[in-house]
């Protein structure tokens, strides 16, 4: 009895989202059978009730005590790393919420399933973070990635989104056959399957025996393709661009922001803790995806007209920034990524904040805004908007005092501390060619044809204070650097 309530300790928040989810659907499934009291009201019920959910959630992880446990049967693991990330996801969740119940009433999204799938996208990402054997942790993303091919396919009048989750779908069954692949030859070679097993058994193996060397070699390259792939890191990042812009707006920023802290937990516990003696073989695979992605994603952006696909190689740049890190195959670098993935998610939520609800108005309609020519004379019509947009895309070009700044100062000194020089020199380059594209928007508000001006729908007084938010923390990170970086080493400490 003792060991079943400790197991069930671990996973108070993901039983509570569990029964959440189960008590929404029956409520769903009754109340949608009344035409008084079916869509669209229902929607916005559960759109509020999904919020409720997450942040009785949210309290549930802050007031569990982060020690670090293995649970049922060491298939679990529950550290101050994925306390600190669990935080991290909820509080997204509930920021994303606020910014998709006006977009999913405005677009007429009405089924109640949206937000069913959501939640269950969010307790799917906490049990991968918590994964430490490779059943759970395969099993645990391919439940995230099914509700992911649903997600991105949810616009049922939309033929780009019914593309986006048909070829998300296809191309991520075949990642998850890598990943399954690379798992049954480790599985093969070495009869164990816990990841604390795996950092004690190839201590000193490279020298023992080569044969096994080599098998496991080829293993972990399937193995770090695949969650590569799932990152959406060049050149594996062919999906991403299609599959964001055929997704609902509120859909792209979930697929952007959520899964990042996800895999990259993952690529941490595989390749700096379980083969860290395999590391003169990853980091080369590491380094040629972190120069690509820097490459791919800063000239791929130059050239794109739509927010989606503009922000979908944005994307692939900062996972460059990410893999950079990871490049030094030690435990200190986990601080910096922590540091730079809390100022991609809050600069993003910002930025969605603004996009989500940039609406055109040609009266009696109004419309998504889908090209970034539709900023022309911005400042003109909303300056105090206008301003905060600045701030946002300065901060995602890395100028200083932004939060922006310090997140990739601390990525570039981390990489020089291990004399990865070239690389570094290379994503500083790269980071000052991609402040052009970014300068290119404040121009188009700034100084932009102002004989055609764009009539704005008004914005979301909850995507407002979320921008608000957003902008403050931008402005103000760089006074408490060394609280949040203290913050991110804690979480470390775990690895």
């Amino acid at each position: 009895m003792n060991e079943f309530l400790y197991n069930i300790y671990t996973i108070t928040t993901e039983t509570y989202i569990t029964i959440g989810i189960c008590l929404l659907l029956i409520y769903s499934v009754f109340l949608s059978t009344f035409s008084r009291l079916g869509y669209p009201l229902l929607n916005q019920n559960l759109g509020w009730l999904s919020l409720q959910i997450l942040v009785f959630s949210l309290i549930l992880v802050y007031l569990q005590y982060p020690a670090t446990l293995l649970s049922w049967s060491n298939f679990l693991i529950n550290d101050f790393f994925t306390y600190g990330a669990k935080i991290i996801i909820l509080l997204s969740s509930v920021s994303w919420i606020f910014l998709t119940l006006r977009y999913s009433r405005l677009e007429r999204i009405n089924s109640f399933e949206y937000w069913i799938l959501t939640l269950l996208a969010v307790l799917a990402m906490l049990f991968v973070l918590q994964a430490f054997d490779i059943l759970t942790v395969y099993l645990a993303i391919e439940f995230q990635s099914l509700v992911f091919y649903i997600l991105a396919s949810f616009k049922r009048s939309s033929e780009f989104s019914t593309e986006a989750g048909l070829k998300y779908f296809v191309l991520g069954a075949f990642s998850s056959a890598l990943l399954l692949f690379g798992l049954s030859i480790i599985y093969g070679l070495t009869g164990l399957t816990n990841l604390g097993d795996f950092s004690n058994f190839f201590s000193g193996i490279l020298l023992d025996n080569l044969s096994i060397t080599i098998g496991v070699t080829v293993g972990l390259i399937f193995i770090t393709v695949a969650l590569l792939f799932k990152l959406s890191s060049a050149p594996f990042h062919m999906w991403a661009p299609d599959v964001y812009e055929g997704s609902p707006t509120s859909i792209t920023l979930f697929f952007l922001i959520m899964p990042k802290l996800v895999i990259l937990s993952l690529l941490f516990r595989f390749l700096t803790f379980s083969f860290h003696d395999f590391l003169l073989f990853w980091r080369n695979i590491i380094l040629i995806c972190t120069l690509l992605s820097l490459l791919i994603g800063t000239l791929g952006a130059f050239s794109q007209t739509k927010w989606k696909r503009f922000f979908a190689y944005s994307s692939i740049t900062h996972v460059g920034f990410f893999l950079l890190a990871l490049l030094t195959g030690d435990f200190e670098s986990v601080s910096n990524i922590v540091f730079y993935v809390i100022v991609y998610i809050v600069t993003l939520l910002g930025t969605f904040s603004f996009i989500v609800n940039f609406r055109i108005l040609k009266y009696p309609n109004h419309y998504q805004s889908r090209y970034l020519q539709d900023l022309n004379s911005l400042a003109k019509s909303n300056s105090l908007l206008a301003f905060s947009v600045t701030l946002i895309l300065f901060s995602m070009a890395g100028l200083p005092p932004l939060a922006g700044f310090f997140a990739k100062f601390f990525i570039l000194f981390t990489a020089l501390q291990t004399y990865a020089i070239g690389v570094s020199v290379f994503a500083v380059l790269m980071s000052c060619i991609a402040s052009f594209y970014y300068i290119r928007l404040i121009k188009i508000m700034y100084f932009g044809d102002s004989n055609c001006w764009i009539i704005n729908y008004p914005v979301d007084k909850f995507s407002s204070i979320i921008l608000g938010i957003s902008i403050l923390i931008i402005l103000l990170l760089f006074l408490d650097v060394e609280m949040v970086s203290v913050l991110s080493t804690l979480m470390s400490l775990s690895f």
